[in-house]
């Protein structure tokens, strides 16, 4: 497993554990910052399990991708430098929810599913995520909303994982139940 899986993994128990902190917590102020730090982490976890996923079908694709398609993969800018388009080490950031289709698409041939109720509770769960890293307005997160925010990030990572690797998602059968225990 490579080191970027391991942190993917490790995000996501930690995100199931803030979760479980709210629910033992009878303290407002308390549950608020656990569900915080549950949706934060747990987006986090998804980005880098993209990320390992990037990383894999880069290496699997090689020399036949092109610069843009390397881009997307990277995150990196590409520019056209004497007479042809090139990557830079300059970052650029690309719709993790447009990396996820592509990604599937280039490597498996398949559309992503969007009829299906995950994909929904996944936007949701950016969408709220998006919320509490640039607010606008006040953010009232309950433990369903983040569990909703979850239910799409194993479905998300499990449709890839089918599509790629032809298995499910390694967690998906522990759904929340976190291996820690802070």
């Amino acid at each position: 497993m490579l080191e970027i899986d391991t942190v993917a993994f490790e995000l996501f128990e930690e995100a199931k554990r803030f979760l479980e902190k709210a629910e033992e917590t009878s303290d407002t102020e308390g549950r608020k910052a656990f569900l915080h730090a549950a949706l934060l982490l747990g987006i986090s976890a998804l980005e880098a399990h993209v990320n390992a996923i990037a990383d894999e079908m880069l290496e699997r694709g090689g020399s036949n991708l092109n610069p843009l398609e390397r881009s997307i993969l990277l995150e990196k800018e590409y520019a056209f430098v004497k007479g042809e388009f090139k990557l830079t080490k300059k970052l650029k950031m690309y719709n993790l929810l447009e990396r996820i289709e592509f990604i599937l698409f280039k490597f498996s041939g398949r559309y992503i599913n969007t009829d299906v109720g995950w994909w929904g509770k996944l936007h949701q769960g950016i969408d709220m995520r998006n919320s509490l890293v640039h607010p606008k307005d006040r953010q009232d997160l309950t433990s369903k909303k983040v569990e909703s925010a979850f239910e799409g990030i194993i479905g998300v990572l499990d449709a890839i994982y089918m599509a790629l690797y032809k298995q499910h998602f390694p967690a998906l059968g522990r759904k929340f139940d976190s291996k820690m225990h802070f």
